[in-house]
């Protein structure tokens, strides 16, 4: 008898279905309706409203970049104010030397960042657990005095203001009004979020997440340990530093109160909030934040840092693993497996083998 016709390849549509049932699906979905959210808002929100969301997403890629070091590396940070820093002061600077071309500015201010990160970062990655919360408050602390002392880069106390309005694109003029700047700062967080979650759910965020997960195994096996969260770190720092450029770009001034301790505690409540291997989670619970202390402390003058206590608490409290928590709840994981923290676990636990994990 004749041996049987190969079966055929599933056809396209096929295929597609299977797509849209996998995990890749779900976890790209949220991105796409916060993304049609955030392009929905200038149509329902007046003009301070806007510039509030427009903050929020610098401070949502802060968050982001402490994700990545908290959730992923397993290097609990407090010191990602200093390369949002570098990137913001280094925008600033270049704006008022006439270099106004936004691209221009953040490919400039993340690179300034990420040499700031190499620097640092051999500090960093040596140690683990607390010590590297003491290590990059160090660090931060120590950046911030160097903003007071070098006035002639920094303002030093009154900070910098009155430098040229960034421009979109080449030949473009200067944005001044809220709604253009929040365009800008919607589109470079998009595109800065986009390219992070690509690396993450990549060959190099399992290493990463292996690494937190076992330090020992990882090193026993072969790998560089200390070369995967020496490039994270570099990465991190990047990112933060893109944030403080959309921070000046948004704000169109910068003083040592926009890059401080606050600034970085608020960065690790939003990963607390959002869960913490959660970049989605971490752009809302920045947003959460400043909307909290920005816009609902307006009704109650000297009441905010009270509501942001209020917030914390209860987040830790109804949300014990974050927003990402939520869609665990309904059935669906919210992060990989193999970065997912046990359940009841606080967002910052010392592994078996000794190092930090969220």
């Amino acid at each position: 008898a004749p041996a049987p016709a190969p079966e055929a390849a599933p056809a396209a549509p096929g295929r597609l279905g299977t797509w849209l049932r996998t995990a890749g699906w779900r976890q790209t979905a949220p991105l796409l309706v916060l993304l049609a959210v955030l392009c929905a808002l200038p149509g329902v929100l007046d003009a301070y409203s806007i510039s509030l969301a427009g903050s929020a997403l610098a401070l949502g890629l802060l968050a982001v970049s402490v994700t990545v070091l908290t959730g992923y590396a397993g290097l609990p940070t407090l010191g990602q104010t200093a390369p949002f820093a570098v990137g913001a002061y280094a925008t600033a600077n270049l704006a008022d030397a006439g270099w106004t071309v936004g691209p221009v500015q953040l490919v400039l201010a993340a690179l300034a960042a990420a040499v700031f990160s190499a620097v640092t970062g051999p500090a960093v990655i040596r140690a683990r657990g607390t010590t590297v919360l003491m290590i990059t408050l160090a660090i931060g602390e120590l950046t911030s005095a160097v903003i007071n002392q070098v006035k002639s880069v920094t303002g030093g106390a009154d900070g910098l203001v009155g430098f040229p309005a960034t421009q979109a694109l080449w030949g473009g003029e200067g944005m001044t009004e809220e709604r253009e700047l929040y365009v800008y700062a919607v589109v470079v967080a998009a595109v800065a979020v986009a390219l992070t979650l690509l690396v993450l759910r990549s060959p190099a965020g399992k290493l990463l997440t292996g690494t937190r997960g076992a330090e020992a195994r990882m090193r026993a096996s072969g790998h560089p340990v200390g070369r995967y969260l020496m490039v994270a770190h570099i990465g991190a720092g990047a990112l933060a530093g893109v944030g403080g450029s959309l921070m000046v770009t948004v704000q169109q001034y910068l003083s040592p109160a926009d890059v401080g301790f606050e600034i970085a505690a608020f960065a690790l409540l939003a990963v607390v909030i959002g869960g913490a291997t959660s970049v989605i989670g971490a752009l809302l619970g920045a947003g959460l934040i400043v909307f909290t202390r920005d816009w609902v402390a307006g009704s109650w003058p000297g009441h905010g840092p009270l509501l942001l206590g209020v917030l914390f608490i209860a987040a830790v409290y109804l949300l014990p693993r974050g927003l990402a928590g939520l869609r665990a709840a309904t059935g669906r994981p919210a992060t990989p497996p193999s970065a997912a923290p046990p359940p009841g676990a606080s967002p910052l636990t010392v592994s078996p083998a000794g190092k930090a994990a969220p």
